[in-house]
């Protein structure tokens, strides 16, 4: 009996418990153009695991990001669905998304500058680890992009880290 209820407590979730989160993190792109190196910027944005099972949660993500400086820059906001893996014996939640939505990019300088503003997608994985209740360190994400211009040869690739604040 006592095993019984010890399998029902590690794998039944309390789905009323923070399924909102906030996050914030530092992100480093590489753009993958001639010419570019690492670019730095920020990651910030909105999940809500809506839909939970024993060990998943399904949800939506809405994020923007805000990379490069001066004549190098690409800056997104995207949504989409959002798949966790909840172990509930272990303080971490493993993730995948698939987001779409709107990028700007701009490279070069003069008359060889490049501006543009298309469809934009990203695939996304990514570690969440809970130091805190309601507060976890996003250990790594990483997501792999492209923007619908430039012949599809525009493809960052971006790794973040931050912090996450589940709301109650």
């Amino acid at each position: 009996m006592r095993r019984l209820f010890l399998l029902l407590a590690l794998c039944v979730p309390l789905p009323a418990l923070a399924q909102i989160g906030l996050y914030g993190t530092f992100s480093a792109s590489n753009f993958r153009v001639a010419n570019t190196g690492w670019n730095y910027g920020s990651t910030f944005g909105i999940y809500d695991n809506h839909w939970t099972v024993p060990f998943f949660a399904l949800g939506i993500d809405g994020r923007g990001a805000v990379v490069g400086s001066g004549s190098t820059k690409f800056d997104s906001g995207l949504v989409g669905p959002r798949l966790v893996f909840k172990p509930h014996v272990l303080p971490i939640m493993p993730y995948v998304e698939a987001l779409g939505g709107v990028g700007h990019a701009e490279f070069g300088e003069g008359a060889a500058q490049t501006s543009t503003t298309k469809f934009a997608y990203n695939f996304v994985g990514g570690i969440d680890y809970t130091f805190f209740p309601r507060l976890d360190w996003r250990v790594v994400d990483f997501s792999y992009g492209g923007l619908s211009a430039f012949d599809g040869s525009f493809n960052p690739r971006t790794l973040s880290t931050g912090i996450v604040f589940r709301l109650p």
